[in-house]
């Protein structure tokens, strides 16, 4: 049987993942083709900040080499973006004018970062922290360079901060809010997570909206909309990410913030699919990579032509990559109408506890200090268990409620 053509626009973790789950389902179904923007294999993008940090090399985080690819069959063209899709042809063009057929599309174009369209926005030194060449262009200015400062609070921002300090700068962080990681964490442990970094070296101007990227060629600092200025050397813009709908835009496929797809991760055009960070699935959108593995496997299925998985979206956890410090969010850890809290505090030992329940279930959860039992409470928040009978425990726990349970 002559094998059907797919084609892959993008060689980031969600379009890979996708495909290797595809591989183990149906290994023969597929004529595979690649594109990806970077000149490399695929790589573990979560893992820039190890990198960053020195606690890894590129070498470590990369996931499939070139003799991967040519191992599975798979044709790669790196470093060669597509920029049209002719729908009604079913051909993809290139950057270099490659011309290539298929029967199966899957869009895996991610995200892009977001710049803040300030004066100075363009100047030589203010980059973002997205891919490899980002992390190569900050390892080049820590070595020449002092003084960087990071606009963005949140978890990029924070691991792009603590990289850099460990490279030797002297840095601080730029965050619009009162409270950091404010996606993730409550206050009080935002906070203890703040003087935990500042104990380290970081330094934070907070509640700060800048106005101006100043330099005439090369950035020198920033300056605040209250007139207050800071030097730096390097600015690297960290203040979020935007799905890339550019490609699906221009092809006619149907986007909001990002390109539509419905539970089997297919567009509007059956023959398209689209997974990661460029979809929008039921009005939600993910920059963490659970999501993506877990739209992975469903699109692989229905790729496979195995058509009875379905992808209902997900509920999403964060870890902080920076060594030493330990904190895991997850779920509605803010609470609403017809919640109930559990907070546990041990401000000696740098511990915090916040446990966030509805009809006797977990709804959410932040930990800071002490994140042993943040997967278990993961486990218990997707299955919906009933927590009744452990419930004065709880917060204690996994070993404590085993414990109370053993004891009933």
């Amino acid at each position: 049987m002559e094998r059907r053509k797919l084609v892959v626009i993008g060689n980031g973790m969600a379009g890979m993942r996708t495909v290797e789950e595809l591989l183990k389902l149906a290994p023969d179904l597929y004529d595979i083709t690649v594109f990806g923007a970077e000149p490399h294999g695929n790589y573990n993008r979560i893992l820039l900040s190890p990198v960053l940090a020195g606690e890894k090399t590129i070498d470590e985080i990369m996931i499939n080499t070139p003799e991967w690819y040519e191992a599975n069959g798979i044709r790669l063209h790196a470093g060669d973006p597509v920029t049209e899709i002719r729908r009604d042809a079913k051909v993809v063009v290139s950057e270099s004018g490659l011309e290539v057929e298929y029967d199966r599309l899957l869009l895996a174009t991610g995200s892009n970062p977001f710049i803040i369209p300030v004066p100075g926005h363009k100047l030589e030194g203010v980059i973002t922290f997205r891919d490899i060449h980002d992390v190569n262009t900050m390892l080049e200015a820590s070595q020449t360079m002092k003084k960087a400062v990071v606009i963005g609070g949140g978890l990029l921002g924070l691991e792009a901060a603590n990289g850099l300090m460990k490279r030797g700068m002297e840095v601080t962080v730029v965050h619009l809010l009162d409270s950091l990681m404010e996606r993730q964490l409550d206050k009080p442990a935002a906070e203890m997570l703040r003087k935990s970094l500042e104990e380290r070296g970081l330094k934070f101007c907070m509640q700060a909206a800048t106005e101006e990227i100043l330099g005439e060629t090369r950035v020198t600092g920033l300056r605040f909309k209250d007139g207050s200025e800071v030097e730096a050397d390097l600015v690297v813009m960290a203040v979020g990410i935007r799905p890339n709908t550019e490609l699906g835009q221009a092809a006619g496929l149907q986007c909001e913030r990002g390109i539509l797809v419905d539970d089997t991760l297919q567009t509007y055009d059956p023959s398209i699919y689209a997974v990661g960070e460029c979809v929008q699935h039921r009005h939600a959108t993910y920059g963490l990579v659970a999501p993506l593995w877990e739209q992975a496997r469903v699109c692989a299925n229905h790729l496979a032509c195995m058509g009875y998985s379905k992808y209902k979206g997900s509920t999403v956890s964060t870890k902080l990559k920076v060594t030493g410090i330990d904190l895991f969010s997850a779920g509605d850890f803010v609470g609403e109408e017809g919640t109930e809290e559990i907070v546990f505090r041990d401000l000696r030992r740098g511990i915090y506890k916040r446990l966030v329940l509805k009809d006797n279930k977990i709804a959410g959860a932040v930990l800071y200090g002490d994140v042993a039992d943040g997967s278990w409470y993961y486990d218990l928040m997707i299955d919906g268990a009933d927590i009744s009978d452990i419930r004065d425990v709880l917060i204690f726990g996994k070993a404590f409620a085993a414990a109370e349970t053993e004891a009933a």
